[in-house]
């Protein structure tokens, strides 16, 4: 790994972000500056966190510390899009795309422990 672009849960982080941007820029226009802007921030949190954990890849800690603040950004986007699709889309719920924020989660979770007990400082 050369670079935090070369981390699977990166890229998955990055390219949901633009997703729920698209879909927040939808939600009534009241909302645009609440739940929208909410959930835009947490989502871009997540893949944010990552890199700057990966800046800190030196420290094991710090890095580990980071990737914890992507975790609890990712269960903040999850709850945002709950609220989101039961406010907004109760015909055609987010479910593919809260989905795929669950495997991100797993996927985040997972890159924890490899860090925790294979990582070398």
């Amino acid at each position: 790994m050369s670079s935090y672009r070369d981390l699977d849960i990166y890229n998955l982080a990055y390219n949901l972000a633009i997703d729920v941007h698209g879909l927040s820029m939808k939600l009534p226009k009241f909302e645009l500056h609440e739940q929208g802007s909410q959930v835009r921030r947490s989502s871009k949190s997540i893949k944010d966190n990552i890199a700057e954990g990966y800046g800190r890849k030196r420290y094991k800690n710090e890095f580990i510390r980071f990737l914890v603040f992507a975790q609890a950004s990712c269960d903040e986007t999850l709850s945002q899009l709950n609220m989101i699709s039961d406010l907004y889309y109760k015909d055609e719920p987010l479910t593919e795309l809260i989905d795929k924020y669950k495997e991100l989660s797993k996927k985040i979770n997972k890159f924890i422990q490899y860090v925790d007990t294979n990582w070398k400082t």
